[in-house]
């Protein structure tokens, strides 16, 4: 009886995590149908080839134009500079807490570390507009109220708990054994850290990298509050500038009617935006993959 009993439990339990897990996919599978319905319709009316290549987004003018390339440049600007931050110092950070930190101290700084990743994203966006910005233009006189740079580097500080504990996780997979042996070749720490850890956990680092990516270009809330909502093509860090989650939004705030194409850009701006992530984390986890089945 009990032998029947712990069965059936079992079979429950497996059914249970089936509908999880189905409810997962069932989900990302109504999202992007979602998406695909209303930026069929868009595209119906606007060519994806102007949508695509067109420097001018003019979406909500009376003179419409519909070239998403301003608050993609935007996107890639804002991500480019928060990489500059997060990847550095996510990397020096995570080879100090696996190769040189005691136990001690690794305790204590990596979970101080990670408290960086709990903060809310809109008070980082108060934190870029409110005190990065304005400490930014006593040194940059001509930076605008409203710019890419202030929220770039705030991004970059919310992401770097992302990079460190992902890059640490890579390195301290690595094999004790090679640590070992270039010690025993007479390497110092630093050597065989930079020469012998490090590129045996380059894919792991490769993925924490892409991942970051991918999050740094999902990021709303910092843009949102502090890059502005002016799109341009440029590679201007100073001036205002807006980004795909900024522009959807400002759209999605209720000013906009419901099914007119100019409520549809969101849709279609936010399909360009997932194919671009959901690129990124297949790249991330064909690497990890990699790194799994990597002879050691």
């Amino acid at each position: 009886m009990a032998i029947v009993g712990r069965r059936f439990v079992e079979a429950m339990i497996e059914r249970a995590l089936w509908a999880c897990a189905a409810l997962s996919v069932l989900v990302t599978v109504g999202i992007v149908g979602v998406l695909a319905w209303d930026a069929a319709a868009f595209f119906r009316d606007v060519s994806p080839v102007a949508f695509l290549t067109g420097r001018t987004w003019t979406p909500l003018f009376r003179t419409q134009s519909f070239g998403v390339l301003p608050i993609v440049a935007g996107t890639v600007l804002v991500m480019a500079i928060a990489m500059l931050v997060a990847v550095p110092a996510g990397l020096v950070s995570a080879l100090y807490l696996s190769e040189y930190a005691p136990p001690r101290v690794r305790r204590m700084a990596k979970p101080a570390l990670e408290v960086l990743a709990g903060v809310p994203t809109v008070v980082y966006g108060y934190f870029a507009l409110l005190f990065v910005t304005p400490w930014l233009r006593t040194w940059i006189p001509g930076l605008a109220g409203f710019n890419a740079l202030g929220p770039g580097l705030v991004m970059g500080l919310m992401i770097l708990p992302l990079v460190s504990s992902l890059c640490d996780d890579a390195f301290s997979a690595v094999p004790q054994g090679l640590r070992e042996g270039a010690f025993a070749l007479g390497a110092t720490r630093l050597q065989a850290a930079t020469g012998v850890v490090l590129p045996a956990a380059m894919s792991g680092v490769s993925a924490a990298v892409i991942l970051a990516i991918s999050r740094a270009i999902g990021e709303t809330m910092i843009v949102a509050i502090a890059a502005g909502q002016q799109p341009r093509f440029t590679a201007n860090p100073l001036v205002p500038i807006e980004t795909m989650t900024a522009y959807i939004v400002q759209v999605s705030l209720g000013d906009v009617p419901t099914g007119t194409r100019e409520y549809r850009t969101i849709f279609a701006v936010g399909m360009l935006l997932f194919g671009a992530t959901l690129a990124l984390n297949l790249c991330s986890d064909w690497l990890r993959r990699r790194m799994a089945g990597a002879p050691r």
